[in-house]
């Protein structure tokens, strides 16, 4: 499997898309700073994600929820479980 996720900073709230074949390996990567974009970033906190059964369904989701209608889709969805403000 592979999986497109989200996670959040709870230093600043700012959200963070990406794929991965091992979710579990790949957030650890984030909160140890380990990962170029998000290193100065966190902590993180895993809000969504989404399992896919290839590498190409995951990029193309990734790809959307990128897109400005697919982070309206995410800010639709979690709004009603998280706090989630802007």
């Amino acid at each position: 499997m592979n999986y497109v996720y989200v996670i959040r900073s709870k230093k600043s709230g700012y959200l963070y898309t990406g794929y991965t074949a091992d979710l579990r390996k790949r957030f650890n990567q984030h909160n140890e700073n380990k990962h170029g974009f998000t290193k100065k970033r966190g902590p993180w906190e895993l809000i969504y994600y989404e399992a896919c059964h290839n590498q190409q369904d995951a990029t193309s989701r990734e790809k959307y929820l990128k897109s400005g209608m697919g982070k309206r889709y995410l800010k639709n969805r979690l709004k009603r479980f998280l706090s989630l403000t802007g």
